[in-house]
């Protein structure tokens, strides 16, 4: 009853989800580039008989690409197949992976579309990242005897509520999953609370743990100093912002600025197609601004600005080299927080709103080591980034302790990659 409703749903949202691609391509360009390959038809570069990850966006493709990288090569020449939903994570798999792996988008969950794309690609394994759960997508690969591991799996409190109200979905398809890697002990109880075989889950860690700085990180951070014009001043990033959270941020800012005048806001929407109206909000509230991209095209002399609005996809770990203190958005509005291990990697001390639900279990390590602190407002979030900015042996020392919990749960990527060994030695001998 329950998985026909879902059909049903489905086939009545098909022309909704058509429309809405259109309406995103009019802000994003690249929603409306390669539609066909969300309904299942697939480029003819696309090799079959591969290991197909899937990796949602742009954070899941950043988190796993050492890890698909170190199997590509491993595995080598079998091919890989990497999928994404977002034209953000596409640029990733092409910036990171295009030489060891294909790349398509995922299709949409239609049963057509995605019998179409199994017809093709017809592939040997399949690897979920974090939280894809989808019900035509794991059934379709269970009939046909293909292998589904949901890896780097997290659950929340919020999510686990949602999928427990149609146990007559979620039930059946936890079961046809061949493996449930969880990043820690909440996330496997919730997946076992939903009705996931325990004998499936095991508890492997946050791949997201092992991230690293990338080659010539520091001299790509002085570079960027240089062309933000940023000597001796304090600098504040507030990064992955969503609407709602930029003007909170400049009010906060406003703040700082009463303590440290020639402070510089980094101010990092999650989207970069929003970077006209952030721009537009800073200077309205008073501030000079310049966007990332336009400083790096200019040949100007470099000039420094109040705030410099980051447009540019896969530079973040680059800005957060350049700050002090950082905020870690999508926690002041219900979206559940962003990942704050790319800050402590840097030693910066973290600040998050109250909406964490993403990623609990590390801003509740964060916190408790004295690496993040939790602010309701801007009043809050300016009180914060204050002190920080204005004591140097209490802001190391967070950032310290940030970078400490980071190092002592390292680990996953190593584990991560045995079990998937296994499970790609197994398929490739049948």
């Amino acid at each position: 009853m329950v998985v026909g409703l879902y059909q049903l749903i489905l086939w009545l949202a098909l022309p909704l989800v058509w429309l809405r691609l259109q309406w995103r391509a009019r802000s994003e360009p690249a929603y409306g580039a390669r539609v066909g390959e969300r309904f299942g038809r697939v480029p003819a570069q696309v090799p079959s008989n591969c290991i197909w990850f899937h990796t949602v966006s742009a954070g899941e493709t950043i988190a796993a690409a050492p890890l698909i990288r170190q199997l590509a090569e491993e595995f080598a020449p079998s091919p890989f197949l990497v999928t994404t939903m977002t034209p953000t994570g596409s640029q990733q798999v092409t910036a990171r992976l295009s030489d060891c792996v294909a790349h398509c988008y995922a299709p949409y969950d239609f049963g057509f579309a995605v019998s179409r794309f199994f017809d093709q690609v017809q592939p040997r394994l399949l690897v979920l990242m974090e939280t894809e759960l989808w019900p035509n997508l794991i059934a379709t690969a269970h009939r046909r005897g293909i292998p589904v591991l949901l890896v780097n799996a997290r659950l929340s409190e919020r999510s686990a509520k949602g999928y427990a109200r149609v146990p007559g979905l979620t039930r059946p398809m936890l079961a046809r999953l061949s493996g449930i890697a969880c990043q820690s002990e909440a996330h496997a109880e919730r997946f076992a609370a939903i009705g996931a075989d325990p004998a499936t889950i095991q508890v492997l860690g946050s791949v997201k743990y092992d991230v690293t700085e990338p080659a010539g990180f520091a001299e790509n951070v002085a570079a960027l100093r240089r062309v933000f014009a940023i000597t001796e001043q304090p600098v504040w990033i507030a990064a992955s912002t969503h609407p709602g959270e930029d003007a909170i941020v400049l009010e906060a800012f406003r703040l700082v600025r009463e303590k440290h005048p020639d402070c510089c806001l980094l101010l990092v929407p999650r989207h970069p197609v929003r970077a006209d109206d952030v721009c537009a909000l800073a200077a309205n509230a008073g501030f000079s601004v310049s966007r990332h991209s336009a400083r790096i095209a200019s040949s100007e002399d470099a000039r420094a600005t109040d705030v410099i609005v980051g447009d540019l996809m896969g530079t973040l770990l680059t800005l957060y080299g350049l700050a002090d203190v950082a905020f870690v958005g999508g926690s002041f509005v219900e979206v559940g927080g962003h990942n704050p291990l790319e800050p402590a990697l840097c030693q910066v001390p973290v600040v998050s709103g109250p909406y964490q639900f993403n990623f609990t279990d590390v801003m509740a390590d964060l916190e408790q080591r004295g690496g993040l602190r939790t602010v309701a407002d801007a009043a809050q979030l300016a009180e914060v980034v204050t002190a920080w900015l204005g004591d140097t042996s209490s802001r190391q020392h967070a950032g310290a302790s940030a970078a400490a919990a980071l190092a002592d749960n390292r680990g996953a990527m190593e584990r991560v990659c045995e079990l998937l060994r296994g499970w790609i030695r197994t398929v490739l001998l049948h």
